[in-house]
């Protein structure tokens, strides 16, 4: 698993991530691999939890969107482009949309924060989206992430700091999650 933050404060907005890597119960640190799991999919940021598969699958898959489908600065844009990503998932990277039986629609199978100039943003497995006005985390050290940054809020002054913060205690207190953070920040848009 992960932590993945966003943050947008002030005229910017940042993006930060782990980068341990674990298959059950082996931990592959970043001194072992490149673990990225921050990504640039056109003016976007991209973050994501879930098996490590998922990640070259998505940067393939995104990357091989023509420039108009790949448009992700509005809630709207990025609900549209995961609509049109979900078919080329299951086609042609052998997506398995299996989850339970009783799902209300198939599921992508993964969970992705999204920071660019226009917000920040994040996709479910549903593909539900959400347009975050503040801070939010995703995988296995969202919680102590997501306190860290709610309780720092009002004493730090930039989103990366904020972000970095909130994966720094995703790293501390969670056994999937390890440093060194990498982080990314932008400048909101007018």
């Amino acid at each position: 698993m992960t932590t993945v933050t966003v943050v947008k404060k002030g005229d910017q907005v940042a993006i930060a991530a782990d980068t341990l890597v674990t298959f059950g119960d082996t931990r592959l640190s970043h001194g072992y691999e490149n673990n990225e799991k921050l990504f640039k999919a056109g003016n976007s940021f991209i973050g994501m939890s879930g098996t490590t598969a998922h990640f070259p699958v998505l940067r393939k898959a995104l990357g091989s969107l023509p420039t108009e489908e790949l448009r992700l600065n509005s809630r709207e844009e990025v609900f549209e482009t995961f609509l049109k990503l979900h078919p080329r998932l299951k086609d042609q990277f052998f997506l398995n949309t299996k989850e339970e039986d009783a799902d209300p629609y198939e599921s992508s199978q993964f969970t992705i924060l999204i920071a660019n100039a226009s917000g920040i943003y994040g996709v479910y497995s549903y593909r539900e989206v959400f347009e975050f006005d503040r801070f939010w985390a995703v995988g296995s050290g969202r919680s102590f992430a997501l306190g860290a940054m709610f309780a720092s809020w009002d004493k730090l002054k930039t989103a990366k700091e904020i972000a970095e913060l909130g994966v720094r205690s995703g790293c501390e207190f969670d056994k999937n999650s390890a440093g060194p953070v990498k982080s990314h920040t932008l400048k909101m848009k007018e």
